[in-house]
């Protein structure tokens, strides 16, 4: 996954460390149009097991688009994604066989999606949140879930929720409780789109904490964020997007601190100058 210099040169930041392993995700020439609206142009990103990856940029340069083209949330107009070895090519007329649709679920079960607004059965509580997708879709046995669910809200510090209703809970509790659910697909990646956008900032630093600990634990993920402070902690490769192209990318200190691009440079001095900076 490479960007492009303002004269069109290649950015290459080589970010291999030790713990990193096979790629796991691959997507390649993602394309997407919403009408005339050309949103992704062309994202090429591969991610190695125990990876993060932090996407970057301005609101409305495609960074969540592209997640969900990831999981196939939104069909790509062009390109292809593979997750562990499962591969689908886009397929915008949605002229699909049952063997594509099947491969579209494979791809979902490979990648947990964790979105802005936690999107919780309300009328489940916390422990049946997290065994419905395992046991129905996995067909996991419900004490094998049951103990799955469990030992990831004991990860996420939530372990005396279980029999809590989403509405007794607070933002953060809520997203961590979302964070729980996701892993207990036992997911190849995890795809996090901006998990604290909807949270008071008191409660933003209890979600933060959770996901750098995945992250050092060498949880692969990628992930949406304005939180620069956690990249720096967490990321193994900051990714600054621009009117859906990758326009640099390479690790933490570098992008944050020197990066090489012009456009990056303007977005890192935009961004630390707002109001919305002094709360991260």
């Amino acid at each position: 996954m490479t960007g492009a210099t303002m004269s069109g040169e290649p950015l290459r930041h080589p970010v291999k460390a030790p713990h990193l392993g096979e790629p796991v995700l691959r997507a390649l020439g993602i394309e997407k149009y919403y009408r005339r609206n050309h949103v992704l142009r062309g994202m090429d990103v591969e991610v190695r097991r125990g990876e993060a990856v932090m996407l970057i940029g301005r609101s409305g340069s495609g960074k969540t688009t592209f997640l969900r083209c990831v999981n196939f949330l939104e069909e790509p107009t062009m390109g292809s994604i593979e997750i562990d070895g499962v591969r689908v090519e886009a397929d915008p007329l949605h002229a699909r066989s049952r063997a594509h649709q099947e491969q579209i679920r494979q791809i979902r079960i490979r990648s947990g999606m964790v979105f802005q607004e936690f999107n919780l059965f309300p009328h489940m509580s916390v422990l049946a949140n997290l065994i419905e997708a395992p046991t129905r879709v996995l067909g996991v046995s419900h004490a094998e879930a049951v103990e799955r669910a469990e030992g990831y809200l004991g990860k996420v510090g939530l372990a005396e929720k279980r029999d809590e209703y989403p509405a007794r809970l607070s933002g953060g509790q809520k997203q961590r409780v979302a964070i729980a659910r996701a892993l207990c697909m036992e997911p190849k990646v995890l795809l996090f789109d901006e998990p604290t956008s909807a949270l008071d900032p008191e409660l933003i630093g209890e979600v933060l904490n959770v996901m750098e600990g995945l992250a050092h634990e060498g949880s692969t993920m990628i992930v949406v964020t304005h939180e620069l402070h956690f990249a720096r902690e967490a990321a193994d490769r900051v990714v600054f997007l621009e009117e859906g192209r990758i326009i640099e990318e390479g690790p933490p200190e570098k992008m944050l601190d020197s990066p090489e691009d012009d456009r990056t440079k303007q977005f890192l001095r935009r961004f630390l100058a707002s109001p919305r900076a002094s709360e991260t």
